[in-house]
């Protein structure tokens, strides 16, 4: 199983979005990570085919998906950011009204929207009407929609937005099984989430990949990059306005600042190990 992404560029007027991006991707959980503009959402569109590149192709198996049409959808899911959804039915009711759009047949579709409550936690709020959701309880429903037709690409923009700790670990777990022999693209904010379950993380700036690779590979080039320094409470915003600071710690009246730095920020700072936050700084720092 295959999603090629040929030279994909997106333009609006003088601005572009999305510039002449590339990757093969197979079975396996790729993070999209990027700040709000790099181009994230604008390129799920294009790959599930709802908005038309202004060049570029993307294939599944060799071909190309909007010349599919409904073969293509029968194999897509896809959560946007944000979903619409009709408040007054019920979380059966809307997953059974998705299904019947999908052309899933119904003795199928009831009995994956049985799986699908049970295994997002939603069992026990089937037949309560959606205006009465939580935002989390309305995301995990968002999520079931997307994988009501088992599809082999599984598009995600912010599945987490709203979701607990422990909602999101659950969606984690779910997600990492689910790939196993499946494409699975997410964009989050969250960067736990995408280094707790991606076999391969994509950054995105100015609509550009310029960086791709696992976990480890990633944080290895924050390495030498990340201090940990002691200052006095009074000066730590001082140091902020010079550095990008991933952290602030209090000790007593000391502050204890973790600072993203190509060179050592002063000599009593002390090296520390890197994470994905740490290398999301180093390219995003300036953005957030």
């Amino acid at each position: 199983m295959e999603l090629s992404i040929d030279r994909l560029t997106k333009h609006y007027g003088s601005k572009i979005a999305v510039d002449c991006v590339s990757a093969e991707l197979t079975a396996g959980v790729y993070g999209l990570l990027g700040a709000n503009g790099a181009g994230k959402t604008t390129l799920m569109r294009m790959l599930c085919a709802i908005l038309e590149s202004t060049s570029g192709e993307v294939f599944f198996n060799g071909e190309e998906v909007t010349g599919m049409g409904a073969a293509y959808r029968d194999v897509l899911g896809y959560l946007p950011q944000d979903f619409g959804y009709y408040p007054n039915y019920t979380a059966g009711e809307f997953l059974a009204y998705i299904a019947a759009l999908k052309g899933i047949p119904r003795p199928i579709a009831q009995r994956r929207i049985r799986q699908l409550l049970s295994a997002l936690g939603l069992q026990d709020a089937a037949g309560k009407r959606m205006r009465t959701f939580s935002g989390g309880m309305k995301q995990r429903v968002g999520i079931a929609q997307a994988l009501l037709n088992d599809p082999q690409v599984l598009i995600l923009d912010e599945p987490t937005a709203g979701l607990d700790p422990k909602e999101r670990v659950h969606l984690r777990n779910l997600l990492a099984d689910y790939a196993g022999d499946r494409i699975v693209i997410l964009s989050t904010h969250i960067v736990s989430d995408v280094e707790a379950i991606a076999d391969q993380v994509l950054l995105m700036r100015n609509g550009r990949f310029i960086l791709r690779g696992t976990v480890p590979e990633l944080v290895r080039q924050a390495e030498g990059k990340v201090w940990e320094l002691t200052v006095p409470e009074g000066q730590a915003r001082e140091w902020e306005d010079h550095f990008t600071v991933a952290n602030f710690r209090h000790e007593g009246d000391r502050v204890v600042l973790r600072i993203i730095s190509e060179g050592r920020p002063a000599e009593q700072a002390v090296p520390c190990r890197a994470t994905m936050e740490d290398l999301y700084l180093c390219y995003f720092g300036q953005e957030a």
